[in-house]
């Protein structure tokens, strides 16, 4: 009898095997599922984004910058003799008007070296007059042209002295 109580205990010992309850199964199944879904939609709403910025970045022409030579001046100051050293790059909305970039360049050499030696210290000192100077550039530099326009003026170099 001893031995009968003995197969018991060992019948007892070992652990069964539980099922899951058929409501943990759903929910486990739904947050599957709705982790898949998640992943699909992003994935498709990313290649949508890249696909759009692609197409902008393509639209978008690549302006070129045709740089002139540094110009030194002296500007007009009560009293003391200041010079201004500029250098100036133009961004121009056609690659085509270089040539007549090159060619025009005395003209337009002239024409900023005139604005340039007309301005006084406290004209050009503060960002203000900096961006008025950018604009009369512009201004007249876009008067010679016929085949493009100056779009923007960059002073890469600017000193006071």
């Amino acid at each position: 009898m001893a031995r009968e109580e003995k197969d018991e205990q060992v019948v007892e010992d070992v652990p069964q095997k539980k099922k899951l309850p058929l409501k943990k199964l759903i929910i486990i199944g739904v947050a599957v599922l709705i982790v898949a879904v998640g992943a699909t939609v992003g994935a498709i709403y990313y290649k949508k984004m890249s696909d759009k910025k692609e197409q902008v970045q393509q639209q978008v022409p690549v302006a070129a910058v045709w740089p002139m030579e540094p110009f030194i001046v002296n500007i007009l100051d009560q009293g003391t003799d200041r010079y201004l050293k500029i250098v100036v790059e133009l961004e121009i909305s056609d690659k085509n008007c270089i040539a007549e970039l090159n060619q025009l360049k005395p003209k337009m050499r002239d024409n900023v070296l005139d604005l340039l030696s007309s301005k006084s210290y406290k004209d050009i000192v503060d960002i203000n007059g900096k961006q008025r100077l950018r604009d009369e550039i512009m201004m007249r530099l876009n008067s010679f042209l016929t085949g493009g326009k100056i779009a923007k003026v960059y002073f890469t170099e600017f000193v006071v002295q």
